[in-house]
């Protein structure tokens, strides 16, 4: 039987080394309105804000692999996937931060900024800090503490 690919795509979300409890899944569905987005993700760190906040910047990544060293576990996703060359945070791959409660966290969310497609081949990570939304080029999200690969899924 052969399989033709969707317009959707998936990443399974994993903690580094540091950050092994991390786990959870995004998913992308096209839709007549755009890109539907959903991120459900448990383990995370406790707070990292004061007054008891915890809100983690996601973006999307140039690089295809969540592979890297001893010093970043996750050097080969690249940089922010920002295909227009827009400053942050207008990158297609700038998109809403996380705010956990407890160490669980989900968002949704619509965009127009890209397609499943686009996104197949391309790297989810997850910043130990939020997102100023100012710094260039990343907004001082800090390190990086979970990644996932995104693959088309197969109809």
């Amino acid at each position: 039987m052969r399989s033709y690919y969707s317009n959707s795509a998936i990443a399974a979300i994993k903690g580094s080394r540091e950050y092994p409890d991390i786990k959870g899944y995004a998913y992308f569905t096209e839709t007549d309105e755009g890109t539907a987005v959903s991120i459900a993700v448990r383990g995370l760190p406790g707070k990292n804000l004061p007054c008891g906040s915890a809100i983690f910047a996601v973006h999307i990544h140039e690089g295809s692999s969540c592979s890297g060293n001893q010093k970043d576990p996750f050097a080969d996703i690249k940089g922010h996937w920002n295909p227009e060359k827009c400053p942050h945070p207008f990158h297609a791959g700038d998109i809403p931060p996380l705010f956990a409660a407890g160490r669980k966290a989900s968002l949704s969310f619509l965009t127009d900024k890209f397609t499943p497609k686009e996104v197949v081949g391309k790297t989810i990570v997850i910043h130990k800090s939020f997102d100023d939304f100012r710094t260039q080029p990343s907004g001082a999200s800090g390190e990086k503490i979970a990644c996932g690969e995104i693959k088309a899924v197969l109809s």
